[in-house]
């Protein structure tokens, strides 16, 4: 069976005490969990439940992630 990859932003949550993840290229589709592993894991699991509504539904995937990057930006605060 094909693999594929998809970009994680992953975040730690400090009002909700969670890890927090979304996946850019499947419409910023977003879970979580306790630990990093545990969202990362049902995130693994949200992107099969996703790809397999999509495939049933006849609904096109992107055929290449999008390129999710973090950046900083600076501004003065008053």
């Amino acid at each position: 069976m094909a693999t594929r990859s998809f970009q994680v932003i992953l975040e730690w949550d400090p009002e909700d005490h969670v890890w927090v993840t979304y996946v850019p290229t499947l419409d910023y589709l977003s879970t979580f969990g306790e630990t990093r592993k545990e969202a990362l894991e049902n995130t693994r699991e949200a992107i099969i439940g996703y790809l397999e509504a999509a495939a049933k539904e006849g609904l096109s995937i992107p055929a290449t992630d999008s390129e999710a990057e973090l950046v900083s930006v600076e501004i003065p605060v008053p």
